[in-house]
């Protein structure tokens, strides 16, 4: 368990930097993936099944949580205390999501979300999260789409309402 915790602070140092201009990128790539045994905080899933829809929450001191996709990133985030008792997101180095068409992570603060497509993720319908407006535009086209999202759009009950098909 040490091992893993000092693991996950060295992964941390990079993105505690602060903005890196062209090397920001980078940060996010040396962000560990989820292991076998990285359960999602909010539904129990084990993420690793889910390599394409993983999305990640970095503290400052290190700690990681990975989720089964932005849709459970979101309601962690908006619930702080029930699933991160003692956290605050001013302690938050990085978020990362995987981006849908080039399946890398990417800044989830600076990624395009599409809502009520007909791709669902593995939690049913999903926020799509996408590295620019344009990737978003095509994706809303391809796939039906109903809006697009900034990180800052997404509002508190906007998941819960995606779990019951509301867009």
């Amino acid at each position: 368990m040490r091992r893993r915790r000092f693991l996950a602070v060295l992964t941390a140092l990079p993105l505690l930097a602060g903005p890196g201009g062209a090397h920001a990128g980078n940060r996010l790539d040396r962000i560990s993936a989820p292991g076998p045994r990285d359960l999602c905080p909010v539904c129990g899933m084990v993420v690793a099944k889910y390599p394409n829809w993983a999305a990640t929450v970095v503290w400052q001191d290190g700690h990681v949580h990975h989720f089964d996709g932005a849709k459970d990133m979101f309601k962690f985030l908006f619930d702080l205390p029930r699933y991160a008792p003692g956290h605050r997101r001013e302690e938050i180095a990085a978020i990362a999501v995987t981006d849908y068409y080039e399946l890398k992570r990417i800044d989830g603060r600076q990624a395009w979300y599409v809502i009520g497509s007909d791709v669902p993720g593995p939690m049913g319908h999903e926020l799509v999260p996408l590295a620019s407006r344009a990737d978003a535009e095509e994706f809303m086209r391809d796939h039906r789409g109903r809006r697009i999202l900034t990180f800052e759009d997404v509002k508190g009950d906007l998941p819960a309402r995606l779990d019951q098909g509301k867009f």
